[in-house]
Order: C-alpha cells, then structure tokens, then sequence
C-alpha cells in the first residue's frame, strides 16, 4: 500500500475521532504494504508447563551455554534456574536499582562468548543526582558460580524526573555489536541527537560507541546513536533470515507498533504516531523523513519481549514473530502471547493469540536450545512457562 493511500485510510480514521477506527480501516490493525489481505494464522496447539512461580515482576529471561537460565526480577533479583529447577536463592552481587512503578531491574543478557568470559550485560533504572533524578544504565558483571564480580557500570543515560519511559532491552547484531533501547515516553527527547533517552544505541562490547555509527562526527548528536524517535522499546530481536535488528514500541494511547531498524532513521516520535496523546487529541500519522512501521496494534496490546522462531520442535512456526502481549488489544481482550506469520517479501499474513486464557501479562520470550518456547508473566506472582508442542 502506498503512502498516499495510507495516508488516506487515516485521515479518514482521524475524522472518524476513533482510534478503534484505525483497526476498522487497515486490516486487523496492520497496514498492508503489499496490499495483500490477512488471515488468521493456522492455530497451533501447544501444552503449556509451569517450571516456576513466585517471581516478582520478572522482566528478562536469557540462557547460559550449559542450559541454565537466568531471570530478572524488577526489584533487583537475577535468579538462576538449574535442570528446570528455580534456585531459592538470588544471585549475589549486583547493583542496587530505583524499583518504582515501572522502573527497576530489566535486561540480562551474555556476552557471545560467555563460556569464555561469563561476562553478562544487564540493563537497569539508576538513581542519580540531583535528588529525584533517574536514569538508564548499562552495567556488565561475570558470572562467578552464583555471584556477580567485576560489576561496572557502562553507560549512563541522561536523567529525568519520573519513572515512566525507563524500558531498555538488549541484543547482539549480526555485525557483532551491543544493541540497547532507550525510552523516552514524555518530551521531546526522541527527537534530540544531544540526549540518548528514545533512541536505539549501537555500542562495543565495552559500552562505548560502535564504529561506523551514522551519527559519529556530526554536531548536536551523540556517537552512540543508531536510530531515534522512538517512545518506549520494549522489545528487541535479530531476525535470522534478513539480519535485520526489530524493535517493537509501546504507543501512547494506542498505535504500538514494530519497526526494522535502519541506520540514521527516525521513528517519529512524538510528533508521530498512530496512537493518541493521552488527554484525546490525535498524533500526526505521517512527516517527511520518518520510517513508518511494518506491524502497529490499534488499540494497544502493549508490546514486550519479542522473538524470531527458528527451531523444529514447531515447524509451522519457522521464520515467525512472537510478541509478548501485556494488554488485550482489540480481539483477544486479555493479556498473551501474540504470533505474527510473514510471507517471504515479509508482508504480514496472519496473526494467532497464544496463551489468552491465563489472564497474565507476558513480559519475554525465549527460545530455548531444545527448540521449546519459553515465557515469562509479569505479575506479582510471575511464572516462568514452558511450551512444547500440543496433541
């Protein structure tokens, strides 16, 4: 689909003075680049087993070389998980975290060659001064038996007063670089090279500003920055087959959405946006110079851990998109796991609700080594879950 014609379709949604009317016009709430109309995907069956519970807030899972797993937990945990048993005990040695609202303990993620270094990148919301102040940090510490040494802080964000718009998750491209999202939910930080708040960084293995990034040299940006405009990027996944990083963004008031990172691109935000601010009025849906979304959600399913499956323990899952889904959105009315299928020009053809039926928040999502898909809820009492292919 053209601009122009999306243009159109929302422009009309505008008078319309709805956001479900963007749902209504674009098919199931996803502009079809190839015009294409979409179906519901195939629904797969899955059995789903509980491996553990009484996590609180659990926000990140990664696995170790050995199986292990390691989650966080917003308060500032990092718990270990051996032979599929959850140890009671925390892991010693991290830092302490401003744990409020939203806020907290987030990312944990190994270095490539952990078994060589157990280094182990983690993001996490920092009080800093003056008083009330916060800010996104990125720290590394090696893994030594159930502890935590060497533990240093790499980067540390530009503060701000308040807790909302703190989400960073981490990946490794395929060119071997630290990638970090940053958010920036209120202001106009999105849209400043001068701040690193609502961009997508691409950083060295020691924190520091990748070679070769678009914005190295030029004046009023920061080195570190790869991408920019954007709200609130909960999640962040390599896709196998492309190469390409997506992020996938939390809208304000509908208008989530996931997007492919482009060097030097910028997202929109907050001049756009296909969702609403807050108290009511509609967010230009499209400016010069800014990279439109291949999936959005009106209204908010409020994206965050995602994937790429590439297993075989679910094979009509190869090449597909799975998005943890804290809101119900507009057809599953409750919490989930969202399935995107793509076809091979990666025009999305169809979606599936996962996991509707225990009414809980997904905060990640994993593949394991063994080819199974792994979640985890992010409740008071968080689960960890298992799911493996169903009769």
């Amino acid at each position: 689909m053209k601009l122009q014609s999306l243009q159109r379709i929302f422009s009309v949604a505008v008078s319309l003075g709805t956001v479900a009317a963007l749902a209504t016009l674009a098919v199931n709430g996803q502009p079809q680049a190839s015009g294409k109309k979409q179906t519901k995907a195939k629904q797969t069956q899955v059995k789903v087993t509980t491996m553990a519970t009484g996590l609180w807030h659990p926000w990140s899972l990664a696995f170790l070389p050995n199986g292990d797993m390691l989650v966080t937990e917003r308060n500032g945990k990092l718990r270990l998980v051996h032979d599929n048993v959850l140890d009671p005990e925390p892991i010693s040695g991290l830092m302490p975290v401003h744990s409020v609202r939203l806020s907290g303990f987030m990312e944990v993620l190994p270095h490539p060659k952990f078994a060589e270094n157990h280094w182990l990148y983690f993001t996490y919301t920092k009080d800093v001064e003056p008083k009330d102040q916060v800010a996104t940090t990125l720290a590394r510490g090696r893994l030594d038996g159930k502890k935590i040494v060497d533990l240093k802080d790499l980067l540390i964000c530009d503060s701000w007063a308040g807790d909302g718009g703190s989400g960073a998750r981490l990946a490794w491209g395929k060119d071997g670089m630290l990638y970090m999202t940053t958010g920036a939910s209120n202001g106009n930080a999105a849209q400043e090279g001068t701040s690193l708040r609502g961009k997508i960084l691409r950083l060295t293995d020691e924190g520091k500003p990748a070679p070769g990034n678009p914005f190295a040299g030029k004046a009023g940006y920061k080195a570190e920055i790869y991408t920019m405009g954007h709200r609130n990027s909960l999640g962040l996944a390599l896709n196998p087959t492309t190469g390409d990083l997506w992020s996938n963004e939390n809208g304000p008031y509908g208008g989530d959405e996931v997007n492919i990172l482009k060097p030097g691109a910028n997202y929109g935000w907050p001049k756009v946006s296909f969702g609403r601010d807050y108290s009511g009025p509609q967010i230009t849906n499209f400016a010069e110079g800014v990279t439109l979304p291949v999936v959005f959600w009106a209204p908010s399913i409020a994206p965050s851990g995602m994937m790429f499956y590439t297993g075989d323990r679910f094979p009509e899952w190869k090449g597909n998109l799975f998005v943890g889904a804290m809101l119900g959105g507009a057809a599953q009315g409750y919490p989930h796991l969202e399935r995107l299928v793509f076809d091979q020009n990666w025009d999305e053809t169809g979606r599936q609700a996962l996991l509707v039926d225990m009414k809980q928040r997904v905060r990640d999502v994993r593949q394991g080594p063994d080819g199974l898909v792994y979640v985890i809820t992010d409740e008071e009492n968080g689960s960890l879950l298992r799911l493996e292919p169903g009769q």
